[in-house]
């Protein structure tokens, strides 16, 4: 981390609070059109603000000894401060991704007319590289008020964004995200979730009362009864039912996800040694994998896995510490390890072999014994999601089908999606 003497720091921060200030006002009163204008004004007109008093403040930020390292940390921050405003106002939303597009065609350095308009282009082409960029660019995303279930447009896997709010904690912030921005991520993945919930259900209450009637009924009188509701995934009306299906009925031994996660919970609060718990945990696991796949090599690294977790605690009581660290490792393992060079062999090999809905079971059955390891969830299946945002969605299938199916199984296991009339068909 950089040190900064107070005579560095001092001038940067009342020129940050300047500025911050000045947007924050201007924000308030200024429609986005206007905003954008502004906003384009003061960072790509090369000194033509009209305020000079803030010219000067962008200035001496640019021209900071420190501003490669903490520029793009001040430039994501004005950004922010005009999305927050915007998001609370539906109307307002389609500005975020105008204000992120000015990012795309920056003057070139070499055409400024002065020194400090050149290093402030420059800072704006360095942004474009950053973290705080690409985390702008999926927030835009996010904010286009575009269908969820809509497969129109670029075909890229970055364009699904909107569709899967349990990955904006980890896509749409970045390491300086400010409180304020953090509420605005949870706002929007509230409101989202909550959508795709709604539409599900009324989806599945759409399909059970088409069953009945079609029962009474021919095809087409059927038809004329019921007005089509639309399949809110991405997965075929066929696939969407079969994926419902496992994630709500009978898996194995007329059990539910949720009631073997129950016996397993109910047995291990018995279990004397964190190396008996291992062992219990390998069972409950591989119990929904299928022996031909399992006996060929993935059983045995699971095994082998768990048995060298910790094993200075195996002849412990197994406490709530232990077991989220050993259920975090878990997900390492089986989705991904590192962002930095992300490892994910386990999890492809899982998915072409067993399928993306029992792969996503198995990853169920782990947050559903320990709810605490959701987010990290999330955040392995953020990390495969960054890795391949740039890949068109038809090369990477297995990806897509793979977020699908989490989104039905975490809304019908933690969220409010009513799925309960399943029941009367099943």
């Amino acid at each position: 981390m950089t040190t900064w003497t107070d005579s560095d720091i001092r001038p940067t921060l009342l020129e940050e609070r300047q500025l911050y200030n000045h947007l924050l006002h201007f924000v308030q009163i200024e429609s986005p059109t206007q905003m954008i204008d502004r906003f384009r004004s003061l960072f790509l007109d090369g000194g033509r603000y009209k305020d000079r008093q803030i010219w000067f403040a962008l200035e001496k930020l640019a021209m900071n000894k420190h501003a490669d390292s903490h520029f793009k940390f001040i430039l994501n921050r004005c950004c922010h401060i005009l999305i927050n405003r915007w998001h609370l106002n539906p109307q307002l939303q389609w500005a975020a991704p105008k204000l992120i597009e000015l990012f795309e065609n920056l003057p070139h350095p070499g055409r400024a007319g002065s020194q400090s308009a050149k290093r402030i282009w420059e800072l704006l082409h360095s942004f474009r590289q950053t973290e705080q960029y690409l985390t702008l660019r999926r927030l835009s995303r996010v904010m286009t008020q575009t269908p969820l279930a809509s497969g129109s447009g670029s075909k890229q896997v970055a364009t699904l964004i909107q569709r899967y709010p349990y990955l904006y904690e980890h896509c749409l912030l970045s390491e300086d995200s400010s409180y304020e921005h953090q509420q605005t991520v949870q706002q929007i993945r509230s409101r989202i979730q909550q959508r795709f919930e709604l539409d599900l259900s009324h989806y599945v209450t759409h399909q059970v009362r088409y069953a009945q009637v079609l029962r009474r009924h021919s095809y087409t009188a059927s038809e004329k009864i019921l007005q089509s509701v639309k399949n809110p995934t991405l997965l075929s009306d066929r696939e969407l039912g079969a994926v419902l299906k496992h994630f709500v009925g009978k898996v194995q031994y007329r059990k539910t996800y949720r009631d073997f996660a129950q016996s397993f919970l109910v047995h291990s609060s018995y279990t004397p040694s964190y190396k008996e718990f291992k062992e219990d945990l390998y069972e409950y696991l591989t119990a929904s994998i299928d022996p031909a796949y399992g006996k060929r090599h993935f059983n045995e690294q699971l095994y082998q896995y768990l048995k060298n977790m910790y094993p200075h605690h195996d002849f412990e009581k197994p406490n709530e510490f232990l077991i989220i660290r050993t259920c975090s490792r878990l997900l390492n393992f089986l989705v991904v390890d590192s962002p930095v060079r992300p490892n994910h062999f386990t999890f492809v090999d899982l998915t072409t072999n067993l399928g993306e809905t029992v792969t996503t079971g198995l990853l169920l059955k782990i947050v559903l014994v320990c709810y605490n390891v959701k987010p990290s969830l999330e955040k392995r299946l953020s990390i495969l999601f960054n890795h391949y945002e740039s890949s068109h969605r038809e090369g990477v299938p297995w990806l897509v089908k793979s977020l699908e199916n989490m989104n039905i199984a975490l809304s019908v296991h933690f969220g409010s999606a009513d799925v309960s009339c399943l029941n009367q068909i099943m």
